[in-house]
């Protein structure tokens, strides 16, 4: 049985009330995204899909912005604004419960998150708000795409967090909607393991993306240096 929740080094994620919980390569994009952000200047955020919350929390541990989350589910989005509440940054993080398709645009962020459903057309369970977070019930490649980009600063970017094999065809989307990735990270399980999880940071310049390779562990199934490196900011015990 998953925690209630999860400690971090600054913060807390309760999370008995959603769907998706905390997950190692949800904290990869969380934390891989910070640190692209810390050489931009960024000063609003928008997180779409937040669950419980946790990338805002750790965007929000290094970078001062304004962050703004997005939450389709009620009980989740509820969830997130409490964790919110409890942590040293509630001044600058904000819950909307809504469909980020119906939300108006009101203003343009500098950047936004997602960490979007996955297994688009696979096998799904009897769990209605699980099929929700995990799958493309709610909203597919192409709405979220269209979502950021009418979200979106002209020279901001986006963070998107997708299974390896799915990012080649969102990647293909996003150029066909003029979005070009500027950094890609590709992870794997362990050393022995192939790519399964890839995040991709997207602007609007087209260039050349600089390509990281992470696993997670070595043989001994210990962290790799690399993740220590890139975790070591959150994770309680590194």
């Amino acid at each position: 049985m998953a925690n209630n929740y999860f400690q971090f080094k600054q913060f807390r994620v309760q999370q008995d009330e959603c769907a998706m919980k905390v997950c190692t390569d949800a904290c990869l994009q969380g934390a891989f995204t910070a640190q692209y952000l810390l050489t931009q200047p960024v000063g609003t955020i928008l997180d779409i899909g937040t669950g419980t919350g946790l990338l805002s929390l750790m965007l929000a541990q290094q970078i001062p912005a304004s962050i703004t989350a997005i939450e389709l589910d009620t009980a989740a989005a509820a969830q997130a604004r409490q964790n919110f509440t409890a942590s040293p940054w509630a001044a600058h993080l904000l819950v909307t419960q809504a469909d980020i398709r119906a939300l108006p645009v009101t203003q343009l962020y500098d950047h936004i998150i997602t960490n979007p459903p996955f297994y688009e057309g696979s096998l799904k369970s009897g769990d209605t708000l699980r099929n929700q977070a995990m799958h493309t019930t709610t909203l597919s490649y192409e709405a979220l795409l269209q979502a950021i980009s009418a979200h979106l600063q002209p020279g901001g970017s986006f963070s998107v967090l997708l299974p390896y094999a799915a990012f080649p065809g969102f990647r293909q989307l996003a150029e066909a909607a003029g979005f070009y990735p500027q950094q890609i990270l590709e992870v794997k399980q362990s050393v022995q393991h192939g790519y399964f999880r890839a995040v991709g940071i997207f602007s609007r310049q087209a260039v050349t993306p600089a390509v990281t390779s992470l696993a997670i562990y070595e043989k001994q199934n210990v962290y790799t240096p690399e993740f220590v490196v890139l975790l070591q900011p959150y994770y309680l015990y590194l």
